[in-house]
């Protein structure tokens, strides 16, 4: 856990933007003290494809923060997303030694748990508990100080290409940041965006990014799904572009002022002011017309989205419904087609448990940056990521020795 007074920064490297969140570390919670947000140009579909587009991008939203939090940032929290992002459930058994489970039993059963095989361009992200099993008596989710003899785990694994989170890493170092730890989006965004009771009745939370949209699911108060859809609130400006003849920067700003997930909702009279490509003259034109545009790929999201929830099994597990969030979950209508599509209660996720700035988060579409602060604010040196030793190699190595030296 941090410390009172220490500053933690959130860094979300997003398709459409980076965002960084300076946080404040008190005795009653978090204090968010700055922020900075500048425009992505060096992503895709939430991976790094351009090094040097990405290492700008988070330079500008680096300087933006210190200046306004009036700290220098030398080390974050980053988030990472893509199609690369795989999940999965498993288990992990391991004998107590002295009858009384320590944290480092604990320690060892996660180990074991994820000690599986993965492909050499794959690496463990994250693993998250779910709930532990002493001498077979299960659903206890803190074990440390219990009398058994037999500890067993069951975790939510996720795994990511190791090239995409060294991307991550490099471009980081190369603005003369460290990066404690490496956070798939959806886990951040929900611990900034998510009830507890939400997470206990059952719930699922979908990040509607700019190329991406990141789900995670909850039952009984643990993780159960993690999944990534390559389709995210870039696709709504791409098809407005097209639809409407005009610059990708102007379909932007038309989704974010005028967009409407609902063409019903419009009134069709209602006009807007359309520019044109090519030094040509602006267009009058419905607004109900950029809606109708809107409309397909917002149901092909959210049709995404209920698909991938049903395959689960979970479906009927979610009393809570769904959660969206993210920049793309502001627009106007994105509720009321989410719960028609879906057939579940939906609700859009704001960032909430923060002191200071909180207007200035209070949106959406900063629910990654703000998550990956409360992250950090829980996180312990145990989950420091080995940024300098980026090999995996010599990450495994250094594990290796960790083990030794706790069971020799």
């Amino acid at each position: 856990m941090a410390k009172s007074g220490e500053i933690i920064v959130g860094l979300d490297i997003g398709t459409t933007k980076v965002a960084a969140i300076v946080g404040d570390v008190t005795n009653e919670g978090i204090d968010i003290i700055g922020i900075g947000s500048h425009p992505s140009r060096g992503l895709r579909k939430g991976v790094v494809v351009n090094i040097d587009a990405t290492v700008n991008s988070i330079k500008g939203a680096i300087r933006e923060a210190e200046k306004m939090a009036g700290v220098e940032i030398s080390t974050v929290y980053a988030g990472i997303a893509g199609g690369h992002i795989k999940s999965f459930n498993t288990n992990g058994i391991v004998a107590i030694k002295d009858k009384e489970i320590t944290e480092s039993d604990v320690i060892r059963v996660l180990d074991q748990a994820k000690a599986i095989a993965l492909p050499m361009d794959r690496e463990v992200l994250q693993v998250i508990p779910q709930d532990y099993a002493v001498d077979q008596q299960d659903g206890i989710k803190e074990p440390v100080g219990m009398s058994g003899v037999r500890l067993e785990a069951k975790v939510h694994v996720v795994t990511g290409a190791v090239t995409s989170a060294q991307n991550i890493v490099k471009c980081a170092q190369k603005c003369g940041l460290t990066v404690a730890d490496i956070v798939p989006e959806q886990l951040a965004s929900a611990g900034a965006v998510l009830h507890d009771d939400e997470k206990e009745l059952g719930v699922a939370l979908a990040d509607i990014g700019g190329g991406t949209t990141d789900i995670i699911i909850y039952v009984d108060g643990s993780v159960v799904h993690t999944q990534v859809i390559s389709v995210g609130g870039q696709h709504l400006t791409n098809d407005i572009a097209l639809g409407l003849r005009t610059p990708v920067a102007e379909a932007e700003r038309l989704k974010l002022r005028y967009g409407c997930a609902m063409s019903t909702l419009i009134d069709a009279s209602e006009m807007i002011e359309v520019p044109s490509v090519g030094g040509r003259p602006p267009t009058e034109q419905p607004r109900q017309l950029l809606c109708q545009i809107i409309q397909p790929r917002t149901e092909e999201i959210f049709t995404l989205i209920h698909r991938a929830i049903v395959e689960t099994g979970y479906a009927d597990l979610l009393a809570s419904g769904l959660v969206i969030t993210g920049g793309s979950a502001t627009m106007e209508g994105m509720m009321e087609l989410g719960e028609e599509l879906t057939g579940m209660p939906v609700r859009r996720g704001e960032p909430f448990g923060f002191g200071g700035l909180v207007d200035m988060i209070s949106s959406p579409m900063y629910a990654t940056g703000a998550g990956l602060v409360k992250y950090g604010s829980r996180a312990t040196a145990k989950d420091l990521f080995k940024v300098r030793d980026d090999n995996i190699y010599t990450k495994v190595f250094s594990r290796m020795i960790d083990w030794f030296k706790e069971n020799f």
